[in-house]
């Protein structure tokens, strides 16, 4: 089954024009599995929608189009298949979860057509009836996607199967590339006390003004620093927890719609935050930010903290996980010794960690390194160099490949098994 077809089958439907609907009365029948029935005009509108994600011209790559054709019918029965199944084992979602989703899906649409009036446009009705419309094809989707879940996670894998695996598949599975395993302090460049005083006086006196009734984005437009929602009144769109930094977060997820924050500080500034709508576990906020402006002293003063600190190191005065533990400002990797773990060299998304690892051997301490988070003092930890993979080195990766091929073949085959308990008939002739 092809599965980057698979996924976006339900997406697809979602944006099935009106004529197309219409059309449906007249069609002839592609498939029908079971009670359900899949029309000649909801086949050929997936292909085309999907055709369009794909990057396949349908008139200059026939060839090609007739067989995403072909794979978005086999696809479309597989759903109808698992959405028989799904409704015969009483399974059923969560109805907010089917309004977020729906809530997500029709402003990926607005987005993609520009706005709500071009949405109404594009399918004839408000907004209101597409909802109503896409509700039931979401909730259908849910379902399956249930019904896959439960079933994929009652697969499991013996140490033996793994083994098997590598055995038979050992020269073909995929070389890992060179990698190396990282520690680091970070110190970030913090504003000095003039700065600060001047920044938390002016976010004190817009606090005074959104709370004695002013106009919270027409505040963000003039004052707020953050160029990515300033023209938008400060709002940010609808985050849910993990999208921006903690301090943040628990400040604006503690508000109720409409309620304002106290001044809240993050490594970005100080900012005020007022919420406008929640909907489930996702919100959707504005604020104003007032960075904390630092000077080239405030640089050059962590530059030296960080000199000082790996002097420490190198002269045996603290080893470098309890450095890390007491001066690195990465919340994430200080409980852990500064821990970062392994990556592929090519996949070291800052290219001053790249650089800086270059002229490191094993256990070695780089000078200070800057990145657009402060500074770093790097340790290389470990260094593998190109080469296939290990049973004995690289288990967890082959355990991974192999459970996804057991499941991908176990599944394939429960599949098969629906079908032959159902009634289907595909039309050859369309």
């Amino acid at each position: 089954m092809n599965k980057r077809i698979s996924a976006v089958i339900f997406f697809a439907a979602a944006i099935l024009s009106p004529a197309a609907r219409a059309q449906q009365v007249l069609d002839q029948v592609a498939a029908v599995v079971d009670n359900n029935i899949i029309l000649s005009s909801e086949l050929l509108q997936y292909t085309r929608q999907l055709a369009v994600q794909i990057g396949i011209n349908p008139t200059k790559e026939q060839t090609k189009f007739e067989e995403l054709r072909r794979n978005t019918l086999e696809n479309l029965v597989v759903q109808k298949v698992l959405l028989t199944k799904a409704k015969e084992d009483s399974i059923t979602v969560d109805d907010r979860q089917v309004d977020q989703t729906l809530d997500e899906q029709i402003s990926r649409m607005v987005q993609q057509l520009g706005s709500e009036e071009k949405l109404e446009e594009y399918f004839g009705q408000p907004v209101r009836k597409i909802r109503r419309t896409l509700r039931q094809e979401i909730a259908d989707r849910l379902l399956v996607e249930t019904l896959q879940t439960r079933k994929v996670r009652e697969i499991r894998i013996s140490k033996r199967e793994v083994e098997e695996f590598y055995n038979a598949r050992k020269d073909s599975l995929p070389r890992l590339k060179a990698s190396v395993k990282l520690s680091h302090v970070l110190f970030t460049i913090e504003a000095g006390d003039e700065a600060q005083k001047k920044a938390r006086a002016l976010i004190d006196s817009l606090l005074v003004l959104v709370q004695g009734g002013e106009d919270f984005a027409s505040l963000a437009k003039k004052f707020s620093q953050d160029p990515g929602s300033t023209e938008k009144g400060g709002e940010l769109g609808f985050i849910q927890r993990g999208d921006f930094v903690k301090e943040f977060e628990e400040a604006a997820f503690a508000l109720k719609p409409g309620e304002i924050s106290g001044v809240v500080k993050t490594q970005f500034g100080l900012h005020i935050i007022q919420l406008i709508d929640r909907r489930g576990e996702k919100i959707n906020a504005r604020h104003i930010l007032i960075r904390l402006t630092t000077t080239s002293d405030d640089e050059a003063a962590v530059v030296q903290k960080a000199k000082n600190v790996r002097d420490e190191i190198l002269a045996g005065k603290s080893a470098f996980a309890d450095a890390a533990k007491q001066y690195s400002q990465d919340k994430t990797s200080s409980p852990n010794g500064g821990d970062l773990g392994w990556f592929e060299v090519d996949q070291l998304q800052l290219p001053a960690f790249r650089q800086a690892i270059e002229a490191l051997k094993v256990n070695e301490i780089s000078e200070p390194v800057k990145t657009q988070f402060g500074y770093h003092i790097l340790r290389l930890d470990g260094k593998r160099d190109p080469r296939p993979m290990s049973l004995t080195e690289d288990y967890e990766q082959i355990h991974e490949l192999a459970l996804y091929n057991k499941r991908e073949r176990e599944f394939a085959a429960w599949v098969d098994g629906l079908k032959k308990q159902l009634y289907i008939r595909i039309n050859e002739e369309i």
